[in-house]
């Protein structure tokens, strides 16, 4: 898709979702209606200046404008995510989805061998981690604090700082487990 098209799609979203009519996004940004129009309909060919107009009339990255949309329906088959695993094989992660301009989070499936345990290091700083245990029980140990975790249930603490994951029993361990990074 060239970038005159581009633009033209993604400002006549960001108008539609807004419910400004041209007129109004005229008011708003600076460019007249005539402009925005043709822009819209891709007729024109908008300078930078142009864009950043728009941009801060509406309050988004200039980017926003620029950038290919990110399809909002993405599948992933558990057999297509990106799987590593712990030296020993017995802590096995699956990466749905990774953080990106978009998303300031990584999506993942986990599992953890029965009788084991994981080491994990900092995630950086500002970082949360959330787990949602579905299978088994999870020792969980954060900052010197032991929680133990049955299927259903959930936690979200300060990833900056180390923590390991126990499997004490002989079943194996699933959760989701997601990164989120604080901007």
């Amino acid at each position: 898709m060239n970038l005159n098209n581009i633009i033209a799609s993604n400002l006549k979203r960001l108008r539609t979702e807004r419910q400004l009519s041209l007129g109004k996004l005229s008011e708003i940004c600076g460019v007249s209606k005539v402009m925005l129009g043709q822009i819209e309909r891709g007729e024109s060919n908008p300078t930078i200046n142009t864009i950043w107009k728009i941009a801060s009339g509406l309050k988004i990255p200039y980017t926003s404008l620029i950038d290919e949309p990110i399809k909002t329906d993405i599948l992933i088959k558990k057999e297509d995510s990106t799987k590593q695993e712990s030296p020993d094989k017995k802590y096995r992660v699956y990466c749905h989805f990774t953080s990106n301009v978009n998303r300031n989070f990584e999506l993942f499936t986990v599992e953890l061998d029965g009788n084991s345990s994981y080491e994990s290091n900092s995630h950086g700083e500002k970082t949360q981690e959330y787990i949602i245990l579905y299978r088994g029980q999870l020792s969980l140990t954060v900052d010197n604090t032991n929680y133990i975790l049955n299927p259903g249930d959930s936690i979200v603490f300060d990833s900056s700082k180390p923590h390991s994951y126990s499997n004490l029993s002989d079943d194996m361990v699933q959760m989701a487990l997601i990164n989120y990074y604080l901007v």
